[in-house]
């Protein structure tokens, strides 16, 4: 008997200590990037070699983070999207090829050629020719999934189609419609039917609602540079963005844990067949797999966008993966194929992917039996140093700017009109203006303006800063607001 214990330990203690060395890289990231909780689940060979939480689900609080505490996914999410679609091609409802007018006779874009000409498998690969992140910010002023949506045909292109890759959250909207049409359910209810239930993950939800009634304290926190390090703080209130969290769906809106997340893994590992259920089939797995874009190439490696995934091919090994970053939380999601390694690491804060791609490496690298490097240290030294010189450079730019007043505030008193975002009203209330502005049914519409510099100023909504800048030109007075990104909307005019 006492043999028989002996020979098991000295099997299990190889995976202990695997287990160990991965638990303490965790932490060390941790401490380096001043992360105040996170988990980490690795699976080898289709065996869990650990699956633990590190640090609080909020700073000071003590509430320990573990392996089944609930954080949000971010783009992770797409990858979700992109597998609804493949059933639904499996199925024979959508051909990738087919033409988005073909299922959605509403749909729009702002260049003609393209609303008739775009493909089910554009939306996956960011090749619209829309604006990197165009749209992002705009559910932080109260807009829905539908006012988006309806949105798209008004955000000039930035790129010719098919030519360009440009990371974009809003076109995954249109996703979920064909989805939802093709099925005559929503995309929450396929996530559930098709993926979450044949995979046995019951701690996976969708949505501000799903997250809120799982999270169990799990909080939100920001993170920033100020004087040297790296600081983080609890989000409170709006500035959670969860209106955003539903608003962006099938884009960014799952939240789970890294036990029910780490089954999405083996599931991709295992080309489409988990546990005896097939729920895609190899074919199907492969083009979901297959790089179609480069986004980006240097003398070490180069990766491909596959349909939300990203692709690595570095001199040692190629590695799928997918980053996920909303308000206040941090994801990745990672597998090797030639390996049979998978991973999942969620934080609570927002520092920059550095963190995510050092504990991927630092796995891989183990089973490679590569030296060990300790990228954390080699990245944050990095950052540290780019995150001085942007703040050198722009207390530089503010110590020689020349401030200007702005118009008597009773100037820009008055109603303003916009053709797709519509009215937005500016108002002087006991010294100050203000502006209200969104759809009638968003609480949070009306925001005080706090001026920056001649006829700009800022305010911040749903989790967001938004800057304006008002153009006076005689009796025609007109507003520019700065959506966040690269998107140019056009203006917003006085009305009578």
């Amino acid at each position: 008997m006492k043999k028989r214990l002996l020979i098991l330990l000295l099997l299990l203690l190889p995976s202990l200590l695997m287990a160990q060395d991965f638990a303490a890289y965790a932490r060390k990231v941790a401490k380096d990037w001043n992360i105040v909780g996170s988990a980490l689940a690795v699976i080898k060979d289709d065996k869990m070699v650990m699956a633990e939480g590190f640090g609080e689900r909020f700073k000071g609080s003590g509430r320990a983070v573990d392996a089944n505490t609930v954080f949000q996914i971010g783009s992770v999410t797409k990858s979700f999207t992109a597998t609804l679609m493949a059933m639904m091609v499996e199925d024979s409802l959508v051909r990738w090829e087919d033409p988005v007018k073909m299922y959605l006779l509403e749909f729009e874009m702002f260049d003609p050629w393209l609303t008739d000409n775009l493909q089910v498998r554009d939306l996956f690969l960011h090749r619209t020719g829309l604006p990197s992140q165009g749209g992002t910010y705009i559910p932080c002023l109260g807009y829905d999934r539908d006012d988006v949506f309806g949105m798209i045909k008004y955000m000039p292109l930035a790129a010719s189609p098919r030519t360009t890759y440009a990371y974009n959250n809003i076109i995954f909207l249109v996703a979920q419609r064909i989805i939802e049409s093709v099925t005559g359910k929503s995309w929450e209810e396929n996530l559930q039917e098709r993926i979450f239930d044949p995979l046995g993950m019951t701690r996976t939800f969708v949505n501000e609602s799903g997250f809120t009634s799982a999270a169990e304290g799990n909080t939100p926190h920001e993170t920033v540079y100020r004087d040297g390090a790296i600081r983080t703080n609890p989000m409170e209130g709006e500035e959670q963005a969860l209106h955003w969290l539903t608003a962006i769906g099938p884009a960014g809106s799952i939240s789970s844990t890294v036990t029910d997340m780490i089954q999405w893994s083996r599931f991709h590992l295992s080309n489409g067949t988990l546990d005896g259920k097939t729920l895609l089939q190899p074919s199907s797995m492969e083009y979901l797999h297959k790089g179609q874009l480069i986004t980006s190439q240097n003398h070490t490696k180069t990766t491909v966008y596959a349909p939300c995934w990203f692709v690595e091919q570095n001199n040692q090994y190629r590695v799928y993966f997918h980053t996920g970053t909303t308000w206040g939380f941090t994801a990745l999601c990672a597998f090797v194929p030639e390996l049979n390694l998978g991973m999942m690491w969620l934080s609570n804060c927002e520092p920059p992917s550095d963190p995510r791609y050092a504990i991927m490496r630092h796995i891989i690298d183990h089973y490679m039996s590569l030296p060990y490097t300790d990228y954390s240290e080699e990245y944050l030294k990095k950052y540290l140093e780019e995150k001085k010189n942007e703040a050198d450079k722009e207390a530089a730019a503010k110590a020689s700017e020349v401030k200007e007043t702005s118009a008597p505030y009773g100037q820009y008193v008055g109603k303003y009109c916009h053709e797709c975002l519509g009215e937005a009203f500016i108002t002087l209330e006991g010294g100050d203006l203000y502006i209200t502005l969104g759809p009638e049914s968003w609480p949070n519409r009306k925001h005080k303006l706090t001026h920056i510099n001649a006829h700009c100023f800022g305010f911040r909504s749903g989790g967001a800063g938004f800057k304006l800048k008002f153009l006076m030109e005689g009796d025609v007075i007109t507003f520019d607001l700065d959506l966040g990104e690269n998107e140019n909307m056009g203006l917003w005019r006085a009305s009578k």
